[in-house]
């Protein structure tokens, strides 16, 4: 093969990679934009549909740790007989069947937020069942006393939880 023929041919080919390769480059690139900006406007809308469900699901718990709170709770919960007991179960009943109707809103809210809410409601049972153990605590009515009592010495469990709740909805904003 003739030299001139070989010095011909990388005069055309080299400046036909160079601008393959810068082509290559490029496309890369907007390929890559293209993708970012998709993921953008896909998290964008999502995170506009999704912050309705979010506030509903941070506003029911907030509702759930109201009721359980234990003066409400035993303004709401009368005892049915005035066996300790039977009303101590009635009173735990109570904030499971609660806890249970909202155990589908832990995927709206953040993990620390779930435990924080979990241990409220396990703290106001242990409360509940603290306040049943002394012997002078002989009837449901002196359950109920010694309950609200202990409330006037203490805040309740579930008041951190409520305000670790509206401190996690503010961060949203």
């Amino acid at each position: 093969m003739d030299p001139d023929k070989i010095i011909d041919l990388l005069l055309y080919t080299i400046p036909a990679l160079i601008t393959g390769l810068i082509a290559y480059y490029f496309f890369k690139e907007h390929t890559k934009n293209e993708d970012g900006r998709r993921r953008f406007l896909l998290k964008k809308d999502l995170q506009v549909n999704s912050m309705p469900l979010r506030l509903q699901a941070y506003e029911r718990m907030a509702l759930f740790l109201e009721r359980i709170t234990p003066s409400k709770l035993l303004i709401r919960v009368q005892p049915m007989s005035s066996d300790k007991s039977d009303y101590e179960t009635l009173l735990i009943n109570n904030i499971e069947q609660e806890f249970d109707h909202n155990l589908s809103q832990q995927i709206y809210i953040s993990d620390e937020c779930w435990n924080i809410i979990t241990a409220a409601k396990n703290a106001t049972i242990q409360l509940i069942r603290k306040a049943s153990m002394p012997e002078k605590t002989d009837s449901a009515n002196k359950l109920r006393e010694v309950i609200l009592t202990e409330m006037m010495e203490k805040r309740a469990p579930s008041d951190a939880a409520l305000s670790y709740i509206k401190e996690e909805v503010s961060d949203l904003w």
